[in-house]
């Protein structure tokens, strides 16, 4: 299926879909992008020395906790920020959506890859929200029986 084919049903943040489905939906997001990641990086990253400078010990905490899975040399740094980047999105963080972008960018990960690992953590969540529907159910089904 190529760009803007069968996806008539695309939606747009606010709920409308766009005429053009994802054809002008990528026009859009070409015209202005949700957020200036590269600003954005640079506002973390100064905060973060602001913290540093009040905090030392919160700041190089972090880092300890950030650096201790390194040690091992399992992992190689793309694969090490490939994951990082489904956690990101598990957590709905823009912080570490940009800073870890950035990381796997400079280990040499792909678009193709950083969209397989995006995949992952879709998979996951949607796994999740499957769990959390059966304890939901087994909850109703305790609830239930309890009053007959």
């Amino acid at each position: 299926m190529g760009e803007g084919e069968g996806h008539e049903n695309a939606i747009l943040g606010d709920g409308r879909v766009p005429s053009g489905g994802l054809a002008d939906m990528k026009g859009r997001r070409d015209a202005a992008m949700m957020l200036d990641w590269n600003g954005y990086l640079k506002q973390i990253t100064a905060t973060i020395s602001e913290i540093a400078a009040a905090s030392p010990d919160i700041v190089k905490g972090y880092a300890a906790i950030s650096g201790a899975g390194r040690k091992t040399g399992k992992l190689d740094d793309k694969t090490r920020e490939l994951i990082a980047l489904a956690v990101a999105v598990t957590r709905q963080c823009d912080g570490c959506i940009t800073v870890h972008t950035d990381a796997a960018l400079k280990a040499g990960a792909t678009k193709d890859e950083m969209i397989e690992a995006l995949g992952v953590a879709v998979a996951v969540n949607a796994g999740a929200a499957l769990v959390y529907s059966a304890r939901t159910l087994d909850a109703f089904t305790t609830k239930t029986s309890a009053q007959a």
